[in-house]
């Protein structure tokens, strides 16, 4: 689906967009927000989700709904798994390698027609196993 939402150029969201494409620690809103306000003076949270959500909307972001009260967003929008630790809430990308003929099995076994998919991995971390 083509996106026909024009969104005019904005600092804030292109900085939050660098942000969540050079981090790989799936950041909630709040520590975007953290992280941003050093060279914003006059940003709001409200500033920080409508600039998520569009990028969201641009599919250039992807939300991560981890089970815990905060959402967490990714600036990687390729196909790639996630580990998420039920202990702690860290959340790490698997390899991609992991399932690649999974949407080929769906198609073939189905009568839909998967151009991606999402999958995530719950459990403990290694840090937290250690405990």
């Amino acid at each position: 689906m083509v996106n026909k939402h024009k969104y005019k150029r904005s600092r804030q969201r292109e900085r939050i967009y660098s942000l969540l494409c050079t981090t790989d620690t799936h950041p909630t809103a709040n520590w975007i927000y953290d992280e941003l306000k050093k060279d914003f003076n006059n940003l709001s949270m409200g500033t920080v989700y409508r600039n998520i959500n569009i990028l969201i909307d641009q599919k250039k972001v992807q939300r991560l709904e981890a089970g815990s009260s905060f959402d967490r967003f990714d600036g990687n929008v390729e196909t790639h798994y996630h580990f998420i630790c039920e202990d702690c809430g860290r959340i790490d990308d698997l390899p991609h390698e992991i399932f690649t003929e999974l949407n080929s099995i769906v198609n073939e076994k189905t009568d839909f027609l998967v151009d991606k998919h999402r999958l995530d991995f719950y459990g403990v971390c290694s840090s937290c196993k250690g405990h």
